[in-house]
């Protein structure tokens, strides 16, 4: 079995920063992309940043310039840098990789349970 484990989340004033950690751990053999979504009460789950096994990265336009997505690949972890938060940041996030659990294995997705940010104004 393959688990994501987010942490980081909270309460943070507009203008501020958070960190988010989002940890893979179980049967995995290789990890292919790994992003960080979001779902704001009322509204779809939208991609916010996405980061490929080579480091290349996309952002939404919303938190370009703002956030930064990064990875450690060999502890198998994705991080996302939030930087001048806004309360239209406010959703809960969710971690979801592209993950491989055996050689000749088709990829498949995964997600975390989710972690909230609450960005007061």
């Amino acid at each position: 079995q393959v688990q994501l484990v987010e942490s980081g989340g909270g309460l943070v004033q507009a203008g501020g920063s958070l960190r988010l950690s989002c940890a893979a751990s179980g049967r995995i053999f290789s990890i292919n992309a790994m992003g960080w979504y979001r779902q704001a009460p009322g509204k779809q789950r939208e991609l916010v940043a996405a980061i490929t096994h080579g480091g290349s990265t996309n952002y939404a336009d919303s938190v370009q310039g703002r956030f930064t997505i990064s990875r450690d690949s060999a502890k198998n972890t994705v991080y996302l840098r939030m930087n001048s938060l806004k309360p239209e940041d406010t959703a809960v996030y969710y971690c979801n990789a592209d993950i491989r659990t055996t050689r000749f294995g088709s990829p498949l997705d995964y997600w975390g349970q989710g972690t909230q940010v609450t960005v007061s104004s």
